[in-house]
C-alpha cells in the first residue's frame, strides 16, 4: 500500500464509565481508498470506538485526528460535517417516508422557505444512480427490499460527501446476492478514495472485502495487519485470546463428542411439528455432542419452525420427544423446565431487558421458572451470575451495569 497520511488517526483512546473502562489506550488509523475491517468478540470495545470517533461518547483521554485536524466531536452532525458518516446495523430510516426523503434528510433543496419536491426527488435519484441503485425515488421506503434499504441509507451517507464511511453489521440481514451487490457498491466508494471501516462477524466476508484489519479485545488494541497476510486461525486466535494449539484441541474435543454410532439415541427429536399456515410438519433429530445448522432464506420459516419448538408459539401438531420421553412445551416456562433455552435472532425486544442489570437479567430466568412467590436468594443469585459471566467471558465483567 503506498504511504499516505491516514484519514482519520485515533491514538490512546480511552474511555471511562462508572466501574468500567471500556477502551484502554486504543490507537486506530484508517487510510483513504481502503476497506479496514475492525474486529473482536462482543464486548472487545468496537461499537465505543466507533461512538467515540462519532461524537456519541467523549473519550476520557487520547487524540482523533481527522483529514489532518484534531478534532474533538461533541455529536454526531459535527462527525458528519467533518465527512464522516455511519450506516447501522439497524437501518436508522424512516419507513413510511418515501426514498427520496430518506436519502436527502436534512439537505433537502429548498425554494425560500419551501422545500422543492421536484429537486428533491431529482437529487435522490442521482445519488442513487452512482450506487447503480435503480428505484423510484418517490416509492415508500418500506415497500423495498432490506438490502435496498442498506444501500439507501448509503446514498444518504454520500450526500455530505462522505470521506469515511462507517458500515456496521451491514451485511447481517442480507442474502448472498444483496450481499454481492453491497460489495461491488463498496469496491466502488473505495475506488473514489472513500476510506470504509467494515465491522462484521462473518470472516469470509471480511477476507473478501477488507484491506487491513485492526483488532481488539476486552477494550485493548491487540493488533493492526494487513487482511491478506493474517490467517483466519490466527485472527481467532488473537480475537478470544486463546492459541491455536488450544483452539485445534477444543475443535478435536468436540468432533469426538459429535461422533455417534447407530444405535446412539437423540437427546432432542421432533416429529411433524407444524402450524397451519404459517410451518408445514417438521421432524428434527439432535444427539448429544451434536451442533444442528438449521438454515434457510430470509422468510422461509427458520425463526417460526424454532419458536414452535421452544413453546414460544403453540404448535397445532406434532410431537417432541426429551430423551426418548414425549414432552408438552406449551410455553417458554415448560422448555426452560426442560433445560432447553432459546437464544432469540432479536435479542433487544425479545432476549434482555434493558432496564435491567446484567445480573437481573442472568437472575430473571431462574426467577420466572421458580415463579413470583420463590424468591431465590440473593446468595444463589450472585453464584449463577458469577458462574455464567466467567463462562461467557461477559465484559466489562461488571453484573451491575444496564
Amino acid at each position: 500500500m503506498p504511504q499516505r497520511e491516514p484519514v482519520v488517526e485515533m491514538t490512546g483512546i480511552t474511555i471511562e464509565f462508572p466501574g468500567v473502562k471500556a477502551l484502554d489506550n486504543v490507537d486506530f488509523r484508517l487510510y483513504p481508498g481502503e476497506v479496514h475491517a475492525l474486529m473482536g468478540e462482543n464486548g472487545a470495545g468496537k461499537s465505543t470506538l466507533i461512538k467515540a470517533l462519532t461524537g456519541v461518547y467523549q473519550t476520557s483521554s487520547g487524540r482523533i485526528v481527522v483529514g489532518g485536524v484534531e478534532r474533538r466531536f461533541s455529536g454526531t452532525d459535527e462527525a458528519q460535517e467533518a465527512g464522516i458518516s455511519t450506516v447501522y446495523q439497524e437501518v436508522n430510516l424512516v419507513g413510511n417516508l418515501s426514498v427520496a426523503e430518506n436519502v436527502m434528510l436534512g439537505h433537502e433543496p429548498r425554494v425560500g422557505p419551501f422545500i422543492s419536491w421536484r429537486a428533491m426527488r431529482a437529487q435522490a435519484r442521482e445519488y442513487l444512480s452512482r450506487l447503480h441503485v435503480d428505484v423510484d425515488p418517490g416509492a415508500e421506503l418500506s415497500s423495498l427490499s432490506v438490502a435496498v434499504q442498506q444501500l439507501c441509507a448509503i446514498a444518504r451517507a454520500t450526500v455530505v460527501d462522505a470521506k469515511v464511511l462507517i458500515l456496521d453489521e451491514p451485511t447481517s440481514s442480507l442474502q448472498k446476492g444483496e450481499v454481492d451487490e453491497l460489495f461491488a457498491v463498496v469496491r466502488e466508494l473505495k475506488e473514489r478514495g472513500v476510506a470504509i471501516l467494515f465491522v462484521s462477524h462473518f470472516l469470509d466476508q471480511v477476507y473478501e472485502i477488507s484491506d487491513r484489519m485492526t483488532v481488539l479485545r476486552n477494550g485493548r488494541l491487540v493488533g493492526e495487519h494487513l487482511t491478506a497476510e493474517l490467517p483466519r486461525l490466527e485472527l481467532v486466535s488473537k480475537m478470544i485470546g486463546r492459541t491455536e494449539a488450544e483452539l485445534g484441541s477444543i475443535e478435536a474435543r468436540a468432533h469426538r463428542v459429535a461422533q455417534r454410532s447407530d444405535d446412539d439415541a437423540p437427546r432432542l427429536e421432533v416429529l411433524g411439528l407444524g402450524k397451519h399456515g404459517r410451518i408445514e410438519p417438521y421432524d428434527l433429530s439432535v444427539y448429544p455432542g451434536q451442533i444442528v445448522g438449521f438454515v434457510g432464506l430470509l422468510g422461509s420459516g427458520r425463526t417460526e419452525a424454532v419458536r414452535l419448538l421452544y413453546g414460544a408459539d403453540r404448535a397445532e401438531r406434532g410431537e417432541v420427544r426429551l430423551n426418548g420421553a414425549p414432552v408438552r412445551l406449551a410455553n417458554p416456562n415448560a422448555a426452560l423446565r426442560q433445560k432447553i433455552a432459546f437464544s432469540s435472532e432479536d435479542r433487544k425486544r425479545e432476549g434482555i431487558i434493558g432496564d435491567l442489570t446484567v445480573r437481573e437479567n442472568i437472575a430473571l430466568a431462574v426467577q420466572t421458572v421458580r415463579g413470583v412467590w420463590r424468591r431465590v436468594p440473593r446468595k444463589e443469585i450472585d453464584e449463577i451470575v458469577e458462574r455464567y459471566m466467567s463462562a461467557l467471558n461477559v465484559y466489562p465483567n461488571n453484573p451491575n451495569m444496564l
